[in-house]
């Protein structure tokens, strides 16, 4: 062994090379480390929901744990009853028929996801379309199996939405599959039938698999939509879906991917070789949270996170950012004014000045480079803490 503990002729596989430690691993440790120093940071910078399941989640939970064959190995498809819920909510809220027996995977949440659809779908050396600015993961977890990413822009001026010009301009050879999110994280921009509908013609014509990442369908959004409400989605195309932002339960991992037959079950060869299934217990829960009323949702998705979202809007104001107030999801994404260099130069100087955490947007890409993101998953009182903190910062008070 050498002098730090590192044994001496062993490296690690070379893909760690092509990869960083994710932005939020990372700056967490020192937001902790701040906190231990008795800096008492407000994060206001991670999608995490701060509030609970519906009671009868949490009963059923409780029910189903007690049962002594509750904790054996689960089927990795999933239980019967989880996914005839989860097609009974794509039937309830989007109008799309799903065979709960075919055509819907169950997952532990999209980065699972991601994993198991390129494992699926893409060889050493392919390509795989990601948006920018777009979620780290989709970028990170295409590198470390060895495919070579392809950026499409997404800009301000065009409502965030792709550009299908300069796609269709691109060199598409070698491209098998294109990542999407809307409601879209991180800039907010609401879904649009016209957006997906072009998706599934351009998936359709140059044979490349459409995923759409759609967790956020539920947050500060009257119309949820869709990839799948599109005539012909699921025979090009795959969609995400997750319990963890519209039923309050992130620490659950329960999510899951809806496509045709052949699709889903070629994602379960890959996911049977990986895991053991989750917990029945979460997983007849989870059944039971599809079950959710309307009211419920209304209060835990809309109105709770308008009152938030008012609240960030006043602290976009005060750091004299801009942005768009037809913004759906549970961030609300600003541009940064000139006189920052850049967006990190605002968030450390809010971060070490104010004690407030804040997401830069370089994170998500080069087009997020002017950009900021704030999390709406914090309480109103602690929101307007943080807002009081850097209305201090701004007097020059601290």
């Amino acid at each position: 062994m050498t002098e730090n503990n590192q044994p001496s002729n062993i490296k690690p596989a070379n893909r760690l090379s092509a990869v960083a430690e994710y932005y939020f691993s990372r700056k967490l440790k020192e937001v902790a480390r701040l906190n231990a120093e008795g800096k008492d940071i407000i994060s206001l910078a991670i999608g995490s929901p701060d509030m609970p399941p519906s009671r009868q989640t949490i009963d059923k939970l409780c029910e189903v744990a007690r049962q002594d064959d509750a904790h054996g190995y689960q089927p990795t498809m999933g239980t019967p009853e989880l996914r005839r819920a989860m097609a009974g909510f794509y039937k309830r809220w989007f109008g799309v028929d799903l065979n709960p027996d075919t055509e819907i995977q169950p997952l532990i949440g999209s980065k699972e996801g991601i994993l198991h659809v390129t494992l699926a779908f893409v060889n050493p050396g392919d390509k795989v379309l990601v948006p920018n600015p777009g979620y780290p993961t989709y970028t990170s977890l295409s590198k470390i199996l060895g495919a070579e990413v392809v950026n499409y822009n997404l800009r301000e001026d065009d409502g965030w939405q792709p550009d299908f010009d300069e796609l269709e301009s691109m060199d598409l050879t070698g491209v098998r599959l294109m990542w999407t999110n809307y409601p879209n994280m991180p800039t907010g921009a609401p879904a649009r039938m016209e957006t997906y509908e072009k998706l599934v013609s351009f998936a359709r014509r140059h044979s490349i698999v459409v995923v759409n990442d759609n967790p956020y369908s539920f947050i500060l959004n009257e119309n949820p939509v869709s990839l799948l409400q599109v005539p012909g989605a699921k025979d090009c195309c795959i969609e995400f879906n997750s319990m963890s932002k519209s039923h309050n339960m992130p620490g659950w991992r329960v999510g899951m991917c809806a496509s045709n037959s052949t699709f889903i079950q070629w994602i379960l060869k890959i996911k049977s070789n990986i895991d053991s299934g989750t917990f029945r217990g979460i997983q007849i829960a989870a059944a039971e949270a599809y079950n959710n009323s309307d009211a419920w949702h209304r209060q835990a998705n809309i109105e709770t996170y308008r009152g938030r979202r008012k609240l960030a809007e006043m602290i976009m104001r005060e750091l004299g950012c801009t942005f768009d107030e037809n913004q759906a999801g549970m961030f609300l994404w600003g541009k940064i004014p000139s006189e920052y260099a850049d967006a990190e130069e605002l968030t450390e100087k809010v971060l070490h000045e104010a004690r407030v955490f804040i997401t830069p947007g370089f994170i998500f890409g080069s087009n997020g480079e002017r950009y900021i993101r704030v999390s709406l998953c914090a309480k109103d009182a602690k929101m307007e803490e943080a807002l009081e903190r850097i209305k201090a910062m701004k007097r020059g008070d601290n």
